[in-house]
């Protein structure tokens, strides 16, 4: 008999909590990660539970049932490394719980590896476009600049750079 074991489910885009209304239905095991952000809308500004990881829930299943999992409507995918569906470990999903429950809302950062397509989205270089070569020092990032030929070493927050394309190089960040 299989042991339950928790697993990371991606979403259709903006089905995070579909998702989870419907594991309720078919009484799967899950937790989706909120956290209340302030969101400005033309009119008004509102607090809204987001999800911390975003097109992300996690489930707890026995692995031989991760087909009932797929069947879940918004479900896109299981997450696999590899051909082996990816486990995540009780006490990853316990930090979180644990982080979420503290005073200082947690943020996430986007991963970069080499190759990958960002944008500044803060700071005075907000606008700036590149790709990432290489991370050299904590927070410090090269870019390269292809309409200028030339690369600028920069110090920036991870926070303030979003990725623009996916890449499949080495990780930098």
């Amino acid at each position: 008999m299989d042991k339950e074991t928790w697993i990371a489910v991606y979403t259709k885009p903006r089905h995070e909590k579909k998702v989870m209304a419907e594991f309720e239905k078919r009484m799967i095991q899950h937790y989706l990660p909120l956290v209340r952000r302030k969101r400005r809308w033309s009119d008004r500004m509102k607090w809204v539970d987001m999800p911390l990881f975003p097109s992300y829930i996690f489930a707890r299943i026995e692995l031989k049932n991760s087909l009932y999992v797929l069947q879940t409507p918004g479900v896109h995918h299981i997450v696999k490394h590899g051909q082996e569906i990816a486990r995540v470990p009780e006490q990853q999903i316990e930090s979180v719980r644990i982080m979420l429950e503290g005073e200082d809302l947690p943020e996430t950062e986007d991963y970069f590896v080499e190759g990958d397509e960002a944008e500044v989205i803060g700071g005075p270089m907000r606008g700036l476009q590149g790709i990432v070569i290489r991370r050299a020092a904590r927070n410090h990032i090269v870019i390269r600049i292809d309409a200028i030929r030339t690369a600028i070493s920069v110090q920036i927050d991870p926070r303030y750079l979003r990725k623009l394309k996916k890449s499949h190089g080495n990780p930098v960040l």
